[in-house]
């Protein structure tokens, strides 16, 4: 069976299993992003977190916007990731699979594809980075378990990079029958492990590097948007001139209170990061974000496989997009360090440049184009034939809004990938001139 004819197959004629979340309304949209709206929740001050930086900053001087996201995502103690169980409805943000139960199936199905593709290697690691609750990660291993007969003998596993303990027991508590394994030393490539209902193995790491060798599929929804970024702002005066990055100071009038300052001349940041050709005058960059997509690339280039990163962002075009959400508000980025998510959009320009040429990168498209692309409006129909219970096909419609509609979730997310180089070449004798490549999601199935 050719990979187009499964995408079909389980789009038009699959299981219709509906999986509804429990959601609450009403909806958000606001203009940077896409939030659940909800009550705002009293903020109060990590003093722990915020003493530690003004230290720092007394000590040494205006810090980066980089290091200030580390410190308030991901320290050991205080960091919002470390000690928060921050999605759904009573937490801060939702995500896309959180939404619809389509959402992943269609990028489970997109998993498969490109293992078929890859000719159907006997080892399939199934890697995502950033699994937040496990929702995504268990609508890809359901989609596995139906198209069971297809994997056939493949030793498939699922890895996930996750540096919140409190999510990865989460995720665990989803994904995992009641026997599972912690592994306390730092030593430890594995922190946690366990099987599925199913009998497939999970392990947690908290880095890419840890991932064992082999084919692997690699997803990343909203994880490249909460990697620190370096602001920089282009200075035009009649005595100065030039890149300048964006730092972070503790106020001299408020001690208790941070603010944005403009250090007083070129860092090293600036002599590295930003780009000689920059046409913008307000640029953020993200130099984990294009180490990990290094490794990605490197990644896939010895071993196969394929990547799939799905966020908000955009081709270059963007200036400022640092901001904060709490309680689904849009919340000031430099209040309350580590109570609240810090996010910026994802650069896909500067992805795709820090890939290099050993792999094909496709995209970005929007969310809307992805998912019409991969048969949602086909799947979406037999979900509702299946379904006859009048609330439920309206929670299906709404949700099927949100995840496409351009005002909503349909633009601001964006779909890119990365694909070893002998991918496209597999099939170009196949291709008409000027046709698009054969990648699914990427271009049109013809479900019709």
């Amino acid at each position: 069976m050719r990979a187009l004819s499964l995408l079909k197959s389980y789009i038009s004629n699959g299981c219709a299993v509906l999986y509804v979340w429990n959601m609450k309304g009403p909806w958000a949209v606001w203009q940077t992003g896409y939030r659940w709206s909800s009550s705002v929740r009293k903020l109060q001050s990590n003093r722990t977190l915020l003493k530690h930086l003004a230290c720092k900053i007394n000590a040494t001087g205006p810090i980066s916007v980089s290091e200030y996201m580390r410190e308030a995502l991901t320290n050991p103690v205080s960091g919002y990731y470390t000690k928060n169980d921050m999605l759904g409805p009573d937490g801060d943000f939702i995500t896309s699979p959180e939404i619809s139960q389509i959402f992943g199936e269609l990028l489970g199905v997109w998993c498969v594809s490109e293992w078929m593709a890859a000719g159907k290697p006997s080892v399939l690691h199934l890697v995502e980075l950033g699994p937040g609750r496990g929702s995504l990660a268990g609508d890809v291993l359901r989609v596995f378990r139906q198209l069971k007969s297809v994997l056939g003998e493949a030793e498939v596993s699922l890895h996930l990079v996750e540096v919140s303990p409190k999510l990865s027991q989460v995720q665990a508590e989803r994904l995992l029958r009641d026997q599972q394994q912690e592994y306390d030393t730092k030593e430890e490539l594995v922190y946690r492990s366990g099987t599925t209902h199913t009998g497939i193995s999970v392990y947690w790491y908290r880095r890419i590097e840890d991932v064992p060798k082999g084919f692997s599929v690699f997803l990343a929804h909203e994880f490249f948007d909460a990697l620190p970024i370096h602001k920089f702002q282009f200075l035009v005066k009649r005595t100065d001139k030039g890149w300048r990055e964006v730092l972070v100071d503790v106020d001299p009038e408020r001690t208790d209170k941070l603010r944005f300052v403009l250090s007083h001349s070129p860092t090293l940041a600036s002599a590295i990061f930003v780009q000689i050709d920059e046409k913008r005058q307000h640029v953020e960059v993200c130099p984990e974000g294009g180490v990990i997509i290094q490794n990605l690339a490197n990644r896939i280039t010895e071993d196969g496989g394929a990547a799939l990163i799905a966020d908000y962002g955009h081709d270059g075009i963007k200036t400022d997009t640092f901001r904060g959400f709490k309680g689904h508000q849009l919340h000031d980025v430099l209040e309350a360090p580590g109570m609240a998510d810090l996010t910026a959009d994802v650069d896909f320009r500067y992805l795709r440049k820090m890939a290099g040429g050993q792999v094909t990168c496709l995209g970005p498209i929007t969310q809307q184009s992805f998912l019409k692309n991969m048969g949602i409006d086909a799947r979406m129909q037999v979900l509702l034939r299946s379904c006859h219970d009048k609330d439920t096909r309206a929670q299906l419609i709404h949700s099927y809004d949100f995840l496409t509609n351009p005002k909503k979730m349909g633009h601001r997310f964006q779909f890119f990938s990365v694909l070893g180089r002998g991918r496209l070449a597999q099939s170009k004798g196949d291709q008409k001139a000027g046709t698009p490549p054969p990648v699914a999601g990427f271009t049109e199935l013809g479900l019709q």
